[in-house]
């Protein structure tokens, strides 16, 4: 009876550890999977504005985004890369449109929260759902950045700004900016050769 009764008060201290641990400032970790490069699947709402695309992070600080919607910015490329920004169109560059000045706004805050928590060996933060939100701050407003379990990017909001961006389909790979830069090029060759091809298809006047 005295062993059965010792077993009990260690089961129930055990326990009572366990749930000091994990309730402790209602804060968890995960595996930080934020550093690596990725692609995905991007929706966002600005305001008023709902735009979706695809987002390639290839990494610290270089990172672009190609519009699908709305029909004023499809096919529209932001390329970020050493505190620039570069807009183009099929391979044809051109200063950032005026439709677009928003999502690069909120862009370049959603990469200074990705690569600032990228840094950290765990992501910390509260679990819902399967989800951890992390929360911060930064010069535009504060925000919270969620991760699902394998601690991949899954949402980001800043509700100062009215902004929620949802990510899906991310897939991380070995992305070099070198590929990107190759793809561009024939992108606006092919652009370059269609126009020839065009013109001396055209019949003279």
């Amino acid at each position: 009876m005295k062993r059965i009764f010792t077993f009990v008060i260690t089961i129930a201290a055990a326990v009572c550890l366990t749930a000091c641990a994990v309730t402790k400032g209602g804060s968890i970790s995960r595996r930080n999977c934020l550093g690596m490069p990725f692609s995905a699947e991007v929706s966002i709402t600005i305001d008023r504005l709902e735009a979706e695309g695809k987002l390639v992070r290839y990494g610290e600080g270089v990172w672009e985004i190609e519009f699908s919607e709305p029909n004023t910015l499809s096919g529209v490329k932001l390329e970020f890369s050493e505190g620039n920004v570069m807009a183009s169109y099929k391979g044809l560059s051109f200063s950032v449109p005026q439709s677009a000045i928003p999502v690069k706004a909120m862009m370049l805050n959603l990469m200074s929260a990705v690569d600032s928590n990228a840094a950290a060996e765990e992501l910390s933060g509260d679990e819902k759902d399967g989800l951890l939100s992390i929360s911060g701050s930064l010069d535009g407003g504060d925000y919270t950045l969620t991760v699902d379990g394998d601690g991949l990017l899954s949402g980001f909001e800043m509700p100062n700004n009215k902004l929620t961006m949802k990510f899906t389909e991310v897939k991380t790979a070995e992305i070099s900016v070198e590929q990107s830069t190759a793809e561009t090029t024939s992108e606006a060759a092919s652009g370059t050769v269609a126009a020839e091809t065009t013109a001396t298809a055209a019949p003279a006047e």
